[in-house]
């Protein structure tokens, strides 16, 4: 399952790994914490681990339920990554006693609410990419910049689809009534699997589309569905072209299912094509468009090492970004981890 992407040039060969050293993630909170309250924030740095590895290690030493235990996001096993968790207050003196070689609390505070999945405003990613002249280190920076000014198809990335895109075909199987799946939580996945694969589809077409006719700027369609700064989903009369430039709003894509809301008129023909409506599980709508800020850039020519660290907004995948530079695709079997 190709992604294409706006900016298509010429392919660069360089390389990443995602490893505790060069593959850097801090997660970045969508409020202050208020500093007070019957709740312990946890900025916590952990190494090697997946986050549920790490709930799993924090519930063991509390001795509570892993689902007491909250958080706002996944983050990367295979990499240095900073998140927030939080439990109840009364673990405070009990968490200064918490030590593990693969996890460091680094700060604490109160609050007056538990975590909530989905409560952070993004990522900041640092990458270290390997085997990079200098032509090329002036090239991605040109790329870097382009996106940051017109945005990033919001691909879901390989990491979605397992190492050998096998759940995509469990998905299919099971939606198709060929596969019996009796575990709750993994008939859930599978049906975000097969959502997302049908998302990936929609929006290659579309990226396809803008290549053609909007010279590499996402092109967007009457009908469209946008997503405003405040949450909010609407269908304009007229497309919001100012208001996408200047980050105001962002065009939407389906993940099919029930209770969504649809596209329209232009739009419609193309995203009806990569819908189910028959789907019993809830649909949304995801952003079509992300905007890639903050970047900065380090060269090393010495050791043909770029240093290329950004922030993106959640549910946005970093690796995607970095596809969109090397104009090609990665995949789980490509990183040395």
């Amino acid at each position: 399952m190709d992604r294409e992407y706006l900016q298509n040039k010429n392919t660069m060969d360089f390389e990443f790994e995602q490893n505790p050293k060069d593959f850097i993630v801090d997660e970045l909170p969508h409020a202050k914490y208020s500093g007070r309250g019957n709740f312990l924030i946890l900025l916590v740095k952990k190494v090697e681990l997946t986050t549920w590895d790490m709930i799993a290690i924090f519930a063991e030493f509390l001795n509570i339920p892993a689902e007491k235990i909250g958080y706002a996001g996944l983050k990367d096993k295979h990499a240095t990554t900073t998140q927030y968790l939080s439990v109840e207050l009364k673990y405070e003196k009990s968490l200064k006693k918490f030590k593990h070689n693969q996890i460091t609390v680094l700060k604490t505070f109160q609050h007056t609410h538990s975590i909530r999945m989905g409560d952070l405003a993004g990522n900041r990613f640092s990458i270290n990419l390997f085997g990079v002249d200098d032509i090329q280190a002036g090239q991605i920076e040109k790329l870097a910049a382009k996106a940051e000014k017109n945005g990033l198809p919001n691909y879901f990335g390989y990491q979605r689809f397992g190492r050998d895109n096998d759940s995509i075909e469990q998905a299919k199987e099971m939606i198709k009534g060929e596969l019996f799946v009796k575990d709750a939580k993994l008939k859930k996945f599978l049906i975000s699997i097969y959502q997302s694969v049908f998302f990936n589809e929609w929006l290659k077409e579309r990226v396809l589309l803008s290549r053609e006719q909007s010279e590499g700027k996402f092109l967007l369609l009457d009908g469209d569905v946008y997503l405003s700064t405040e949450d909010k989903l609407f269908t304009p009369k007229e497309k919001p072209l100012k208001d996408f430039l200047d980050k105001k709003v962002v065009p939407t894509g389906l993940l099919c299912g029930r209770d969504v809301f649809r596209s329209r008129d232009a739009a419609r023909e193309i995203e009806a094509k990569y819908d189910d409506e028959f789907l019993y599980e809830k649909g949304y709508r995801r952003e079509a468009v992300v905007f890639p800020h903050a970047i900065k850039i380090k060269y090393s020519k010495d050791w043909s090492i770029l240093n290329i660290s950004f922030e993106l907004p959640k549910g946005s995948y970093a690796t995607v970004f970095l596809e969109s530079i090397a104009n090609r695709n990665f995949t789980a079997k490509d990183m040395k981890g």
